[in-house]
């Protein structure tokens, strides 16, 4: 990894030499460092079959761990925004230290198409701890949970039925992050996942899929993006019933 820059919020975000964001909580990156959109499309849109998936539906839900710099939920948008008979789209994350809009905005200004999305959060911001309703587009809106995703995760799968059609994995590595990986919570994930619904995550490690395996679903590796040699997809098999 590059040497950390100092930055605006020095608590929490550092800048790698080539200008990518780093957590300085979890010595990870964000994302790739070579073309964090390309990995986020890669991973987690043709992961899960997006953007076609949303075609066959009349509402699209999605569900993360970890909002991080919003990358993910922008590229959720923008795919969305290009289907011509598009879904009702309903994001939920799960966030414990959400960024200052300031440093979203500087995170995202490589892509202009994602770079509007710190605008679309700015009535909302900062979020405040617990559940956050926010608007994104019409047809589109955002449930922005903040806090332990280990707490709030449990509550919120309980509050009502779910139907997640797809899961983002999307947590700082395992090996410094393995509070967002752990067999609990991963259980959450796939409880409140429609049968047939699936997930994607850049995760690989071994641990990570025997914990996706042990709580039901069907686990497989991909090719992963860039130098990252693998990636876990799955599926919930489509005899499970919904719900915990």
């Amino acid at each position: 990894m590059s040497e950390i820059k100092a930055s605006a919020d020095a608590d929490a975000i550092g800048w790698t030499e080539n200008g990518a964001p780093v957590s300085r909580a979890y010595d990870d990156i964000f994302f790739s460092l070579e073309d964090g959109r390309a990995e986020t499309e890669h991973v987690f849109l043709r992961g899960c079959g997006l953007p076609a998936g949303f075609d066959a539906k009349s509402a699209f839900k999605t569900a993360e761990l970890g909002f991080g710099l919003g990358l993910t939920t922008a590229c959720l948008l923008q795919a969305w925004s290009t289907r011509p008979n598009r879904p009702e789209l309903v994001i939920t994350s799960f966030e414990i230290a959400p960024a200052p809009l300031a440093t979203m905005r500087q995170a995202l200004a490589p892509w202009p198409d994602c770079a509007r999305l710190p605008d679309l959060l700015a009535p909302s911001w900062p979020p405040q701890p617990g559940r956050n309703d926010i608007q994104l587009a019409e047809g589109a809106r955002l449930e922005l949970y903040i806090g332990d995703a280990n707490m709030l995760a449990p509550n919120w799968a309980l509050a009502a039925p779910r139907e997640i059609d797809a899961w983002l994995l999307d947590g700082f590595s395992p090996a410094k992050n393995p509070e967002l990986w752990g067999e609990a919570l991963l259980r959450t994930v796939f409880e409140t996942t429609r049968p047939g619904g699936v997930f994607a995550t850049y995760a690989a490690a071994g641990w990570v899929r025997r914990n996706l395996q042990a709580v039901g679903f069907d686990v497989s590796r991909t090719p992963g993006y860039g130098r990252k040699r693998e990636m876990l997809v799955g599926v919930k098999p489509s005899s499970h019933p919904s719900g915990g």
